[in-house]
């Protein structure tokens, strides 16, 4: 009775680990985590630095101004889009509010004039994709080079020195919150409602099933082209508000701030599980996906590794990451 009695308690407790171990792998995000976890495992032996407040707090504050245009191209992946003008749209909300600050305007108003900007490039590409049926690549693509063309344009190719920006104003990139940097506070503010929203409202379903098979969607009656401009908006006024963050941060607006930032943008979406085919992705799985890659760099710095490797790691990373999307693609087909 008893040798029944253990079995059948070894049985449940195999069950139980089963079912769990079952859950964990089909959540979307289990494998990235798990990859974290065992990078901060070896690192942590590798370097006493590591697990330190001081290089935890530098890997969040380095990627969580850059996470917020992240959230904006991971919709944008879902939507069916691709955005490479993020890096340029930034650039040119900090150089727009830069400006109209040494003009005299007050810095919140400059700020907000920037993000209307911003906005406005977006609603500009998403009808030129739906009016005119031009791609989301090559849209983006002109857009990049138009915005920093605007940025050289407004400053001269000079930087804009913004040093006497009002302590108010230098608090949303620069202050603290009990020692915990306010930009990581906005950071999280913005991951958690993105991400529940894109899980629960139905605004964001129907850009799922636009991602998916936008002529299923038509058929469905969804208006295609609102939901694709939308969309367009959010991710250029994301953008734009990652730029104000930037440059109430280092009080300064640089023509040629952010170049490559776009390789980023979609290397942590796809990383995080987004599909560059439509339909698929969550704004926690690209927010560990630019987690690891920032926890990558780190690891790089930490082990004096030459900064000249650091995007050619995170380009082997990008290919590798869209060769197994495709791959995955290709055997549901």
């Amino acid at each position: 009775m008893k040798e029944r009695e253990e079995q059948q308690v070894v049985k449940k407790r195999a069950g139980f680990f089963r079912s769990l171990v079952g859950r964990f792998e089909g959540f979307r995000e289990g494998t990235l985590i798990l990859i974290i976890i065992f990078i901060c495992v070896v690192m942590s032996f590798a370097s006493p630095y590591f697990l330190t407040w001081q290089n935890i707090k530098a890997m969040l504050l380095s990627f969580s101004t850059e996470g917020i245009v992240v959230v904006g191209m991971t919709i944008m992946l879902v939507v069916g889009g691709i955005d490479l003008s993020v890096g340029s749209v930034m650039c040119l909300a900090m150089v727009v509010a830069g400006k109209l600050f040494l003009l005299g305007m007050n810095p919140w108003l400059a700020s907000l004039v920037a993000l209307v900007v911003s906005g406005l490039i977006g609603a500009i590409m998403g009808l030129f994709v739906t009016r005119l049926g031009l791609s989301y690549f090559i849209t983006s693509l002109a857009f990049m080079g138009i915005a920093r063309g605007a940025c050289f344009v407004i400053t001269q190719g000079t930087p804009l020195s913004l040093f006497t920006l009002p302590k108010e104003f230098k608090f949303v990139g620069q202050g603290t919150i009990y020692g915990v940097p306010f930009v990581i506070v906005i950071f999280l503010v913005i991951v958690l409602i993105s991400d529940y929203l894109t899980r629960q409202s139905t605004v964001m379903r129907k850009v799922f099933y636009t991602g998916s098979s936008e002529k299923a969607a038509i058929f469905s009656g969804i208006k295609v082209s609102k939901i694709k401009i939308g969309v367009t908006v959010l991710c250029s006024s994301l953008t734009g508000l990652a730029g104000i963050i930037f440059m109430s941060k280092f009080g300064a607006a640089t023509p040629g701030f952010g170049i490559g930032l776009e390789l980023t943008a979609i290397a942590a979406a796809v990383i995080g599980g987004a599909s560059l085919t439509g339909g698929v992705g969550t704004v926690f799985g690209s927010i560990l996906g630019i987690g690891l890659l920032a926890i990558v760099t780190s690891s790089m710095i930490l082990l004096d590794v030459s900064v000249y490797w650091q995007d050619l790691i995170k380009g082997c990373i990008l290919l590798g990451a869209v060769s197994l999307d495709h791959i995955r693609h290709a055997h549901k087909k």
